[in-house]
């Protein structure tokens, strides 16, 4: 049994993982990476990247049957799925490798193997033990099902979605958070019946009821069906068929049933209770600085409470390796952390929600600026809206607390959004900055003209 020792050992090699990793090594340390799959987990391999460019080819797919909207003589022969898996793949293979190249250019020892922790410092994977000054847990999640919901045949998770040689004709999405309108979202684009099954009042129920209300517009509008505040009681499955049973007595029947109500942390067998980590539904419990209870022993990513997503993981991993070296960078506010749903329309959000503001401030000003106004959206064909949170009333100053936005590409507009949040600006300091004509930030920057009480191309 070999024992090797380093100033930092990674359990886990996803987004967290890596990021932590790639700047411990930058800032001189000694790592040793251990990841029992593929180097960028989840996000890179099964989750954000294959979901992303199925997105891309379903609105693809879209264009091609909608051109003629624009004078473009185009029509849909169908989906290659063999064709748009062999685009995924490749786009994934090339991340890949240069995330290879990134880790070995950076001398990182990665090791290749399932690691268990065992405490107090110490990661063990098969014979060999890693030793680190610090040790860092960062195993991602997985998909989570419901009980007695078993996983197989036609009834599939993510995983098994972004594999798929056909285009289904029928598909039951159970759950309309974030991984279920993106794939439902893909699902009507290559041609397929959609029916999305949520048990909450509303689709991405932990966006802004703004965002939920008018991406169930769009989605009406696309013939997308959804049954919300409704309870899934069960499914049975033949070889071709799979049929879904709800609370209201209502069955349905599909090619398969696609589980998406979210994903647990990957915790059970990797040795942490055992090892006295503190932990909560299945959760590692870390403060502000990603400290678990036990000393020298940090967590991040999907395994710490929060909002599971690849860039707060990788934002954690640059964090955690800074405050390592001694740098005391500043700690992440959760609010500041941009979030996007990929679906067409998308759904973009930073900051608080409407009755989270209302909560903290008390007295809060919103104010809704629709694309209908903006000449590129008018270009794309796209409808949506933009709204602010400002805290304080009406004519009182005060930053804005929450930016929420819905429609075509918007996902790209939350770069500024995240500074006016993050760096605490006022409506009257956005509307100050020229934005390009004609793009979609330009509705942007009149959404704050609005704000701070100069409206332009508005009705109000």
């Amino acid at each position: 049994m070999a024992e090797h020792n380093a100033d930092l050992v990674i359990l886990g090699g996803g987004s967290g993982g890596y990021a932590c990793a790639l700047r411990a090594a930058e800032l001189g340390m000694s790592v040793v990476l251990v990841e029992k799959d593929k180097l960028g987990g989840t996000c890179l391999h099964y989750g954000c990247i294959p979901t992303k460019a199925l997105l891309h080819a379903a609105e693809v797919a879209d264009s091609a049957r909608e051109g003629e909207k624009v004078g473009v003589k185009a029509t849909l022969e169908g989906v290659d799925m063999a064709g748009v898996n062999a685009y995924k793949d490749g786009v994934i293979a090339k991340l890949y490798k240069g995330l290879q190249g990134l880790v070995k250019s950076r001398k990182i020892t990665l090791v290749d193997g399932a690691g268990t922790f065992v405490g107090p410092n110490t990661v063990t994977v098969g014979d060999d033990t890693y030793v680190g000054k610090s040790v860092v847990l960062a195993t991602g999640s997985y998909s989570r099902t419901l009980p007695g919901l078993d996983i197989g045949g036609r009834v599939i998770t993510s995983y098994e979605a972004i594999r798929l040689e056909e285009v289904p004709k029928r598909v039951v999405v159970l759950g309309g958070g974030v991984i279920g309108v993106e794939f439902a979202s893909v699902y009507k684009s290559f041609g397929a019946e959609v029916t999305i099954v949520e048990a909450l009042p509303h689709l991405v129920p932990n966006e802004d009821e703004f965002a939920s209300k008018l991406l169930e517009r769009a989605f009406r509008k696309r013939k997308i069906t959804f049954k919300t505040g409704v309870k899934f009681t069960g499914a049975t499955q033949t070889d071709d068929a799979v049929t879904v049973s709800l609370e209201s007595g209502e069955e349905i029947e599909a090619d398969y049933l696609l589980v998406a109500v979210g994903r647990g942390p990957n915790t059970a067998t990797a040795g942490f209770e055992e090892a006295g980590v503190k932990m909560e539904r299945g959760f590692v419990l870390a403060d502000e600085r990603l400290r678990t209870n036990l000393p020298n022993v940090y967590a991040l990513g999907d395994i710490v409470p929060g909002l599971q997503l690849a860039h707060r993981g990788f934002a954690q991993g640059i964090f955690l390796a800074e405050d390592l070296a001694g740098l005391n960078p500043p700690v992440i506010d959760e609010a500041g952390i941009p979030r996007v749903t990929y679906c067409e329309p998308e759904v973009a959000s930073v900051g608080l929600t409407e009755t989270q503001a209302k909560e903290r401030y008390g007295e809060i000003q919103t104010l809704t600026y629709d694309l209908a106004g903006n000449g590129k959206s008018q270009i794309l064909q796209t409808q949506g809206a933009i709204k602010l949170i400002k805290s304080g009333a009406e004519g009182t100053p005060g930053p804005v607390v929450g930016l929420h936005m819905v429609g075509a590409r918007v996902g790209e507009l939350i770069g500024e959004a995240q500074l006016v949040y993050n760096w605490d600006a006022q409506a009257e300091d956005v509307a100050a900055l020229v934005h390009a004509h004609p793009t979609q930030n330009e509705a942007f920057g009149e959404a704050h003209l609005a704000l701070a009480g100069k409206p332009l191309h508005s009705h109000s």
